[in-house]
């Protein structure tokens, strides 16, 4: 079947000229492609570019059939109802009104009978089999929008998918649904996912880079895995050109030796022969243009070995992830971290989210908080942190601690890194400041970025390097779905900067690879009894 979507040789420059995509060619058919990329790539200007929303410097875009979209930022409308959400109203309206015996014309010429059945299948698909058409939308929870409109992109059958971070904001259940729909799928689908749970159910990734755009076979264990091969293979080359670069260094040196040995010779055949002037000029010169070709060799050979060993070099910095490390908090093994003792806790006029929560934390220990959207999750954090007090039981709070939020509302958008540092620090210099801010990978002109001007990956860091690099760094890192907005290189780069953390961490996050790769050692299932241990 030939392409529902194609990009052919499509190029974009944002506002101020700064090129952003260059030459791209794609083809979107029947297949479920990833769409992934760093922060800032272009992926969302790409999205634009294939609904129309934009148009390309040059190039072109062509659709072939229906697109249905799922956008990241679902907000339902206030007074608009599920079947609204759904996209079902007036068509519904049109069968109520043929089976009223009211029907007109026009009602009879585009009814189309099969809804209700399409419905019905597609409600069930996301798990809202029992969900009121009339509900008002704004009621439901963003885990509920997005299911309903997913439901909505089932019922209008389009040929292709086109889904922006659809499990973002999503608990395990509703991802697992997702996941589930999408395999079922029988269409075409782009999805732009940091998900790597979601990116295992596609038929091939495309990773969007600043040159370009490149396609992988297969689903996202084996683009990693291809990555990681290429990653060495980079990593083989440098190893290749610094050793070429050092040996035609080598033999220039040894080259320039062995003439500057000649020449010395020459020097004492001339003094010693008398032979006419003529003849040793002639003999000089010869020399001298012999020595010039071979100096001209070897400045070619170390150019060609410098291009050789810039281009490596240029290839494993692609292929490296950004990687930081944290300073150490000196957490005791055995200090009581924080302590929950038969917690309760809900909000006036609500059902009790907390009951009865025994939960401590000793020592570096890794604790994941989990269950479904609405079981009390943030309420949890928020009393950990002192930001809630508990209807009954108690509260103890037994080192500093540091919350970083989805938003890392700590920072202040007008605010540069540098001003974001002292601010939270106040006995910090300026130049202490700055070397906190560096080893955090901001050098230079870097701290003086706004906060707003970054991305949600470097924002992370950014709080890393504000709380971590204080003078008694916190020894307890409370975390709320850190990995919501990062892109996959940066959720390794945290991955890796968590592992080798030697505080205390308290997680919620839905992203099982994420809680995996930080090493949990136990997890509390809110709605549901208590975990086993899981070290």
């Amino acid at each position: 079947m030939s392409a529902f979507l194609t990009l052919d040789a499509v190029s974009f420059k944002t506002s101020d000229g700064h090129p952003l995509l260059d030459n791209l060619t794609l083809a979107f058919g029947a297949e479920r492609t990833g769409l992934v990329g760093r922060n800032g790539v272009g992926k969302t200007t790409l999205i634009r570019l294939m609904l129309g929303e934009l148009r390309p410097a040059s190039g072109a875009v062509a659709v072939r059939g229906h697109v249905g979209v799922l956008r990241q930022a679902l907000s339902p409308p206030p007074g608009a109802r599920v079947g609204d959400l759904l996209g079902v109203s007036e068509s519904l309206a049109r069968l109520d009104r043929i089976a009223a015996g009211q029907g007109r014309d026009d009602d009879f010429a585009d009814a189309d009978w099969a809804l209700e059945a399409r419905l019905a299948e597609a409600l069930a698909e996301v798990g809202l089999a029992d969900l009121d058409l009339d509900r008002p939308a704004p009621e439901l929870s963003g885990g509920q929008v997005t299911r309903v409109a997913l439901a909505g992109l089932l019922v209008a059958q389009p040929d292709l998918l086109l889904l922006d971070e659809p499990t973002n904001n999503l608990d395990a259940e509703a991802r697992a649904l997702v996941i589930r729909v999408l395999r079922r799928w029988k269409g075409g689908a782009i999805v732009v996912s940091h998900d790597r749970e979601l990116l295992r159910a596609m038929d091939r990734i495309v990773e969007l880079t600043s040159l370009g755009a490149r396609t992988y076979g297969g689903n996202y264990d084996l683009y990693a895995a291809r990555k990681a091969e290429e990653a060495a293979a980079a990593a083989r080359d440098l190893a290749e050109a610094e050793r070429a670069l050092a040996r035609v260094g080598r033999e220039a040196q040894q080259a320039r030796e062995r003439k500057d040995r000649r020449d010395a010779a020459g020097k004492r055949f001339a003094a010693k022969r008398s032979e006419p002037k003529i003849m040793l000029g002639a003999m000089a010169e010869r020399a001298e243009m012999s020595g010039g070709r071979a100096q001209l060799l070897a400045e070619r050979q170390a150019a060609a070995a410098e291009a050789d060993l810039a281009a490596a070099q240029g290839r494993l910095e692609r292929s490296r992830r950004l990687g930081f490390d944290l300073p150490s908090c000196g957490l005791p093994g055995g200090r009581t971290v924080l302590a929950f003792e038969d917690v309760a806790f809900g909000y006036p006029g609500g059902p009790p989210l907390i009951t009865g929560l025994d939960l401590r934390l000793t020592g570096p220990e890794r604790v994941a908080v989990t269950g479904a959207n609405g079981s009390g999750k943030t309420s949890l954090i928020r009393l950990a942190t002192g930001q809630l007090t508990p209807g009954s039981g108690r509260v103890t709070r037994g080192v500093e601690a540091a919350l970083l939020d989805q938003q890392t509302a700590m920072l202040g958008d007008d605010e540069t890194l540098a001003q974001a540092f002292r601010r939270l620090n106040p006995e910090a210099s300026d130049n202490t400041a700055r070397a906190a801010l560096a080893r955090f990978l901001f050098r230079g002109a870097a701290a003086d970025r706004q906060i707003g001007s970054l991305s949600g990956g470097e924002r992370l860091r950014a709080a890393l390097a504000c709380v971590l690099n204080a003078t008694r760094p916190p020894q307890l890192l409370i975390l709320d779905e850190p990995t919501n907005h990062l892109d996959l290189d940066s959720i390794a780069a945290v991955e890796a900067a968590l592992g080798g953390y030697d505080g205390a961490i308290l997680v919620v996050s839905h992203d099982r690879d994420f809680l995996d790769a930080i090493g949990i050692t136990r997890e509390v299932r809110l709605g549901q009894p208590p975990a086993d241990d899981l070290s």
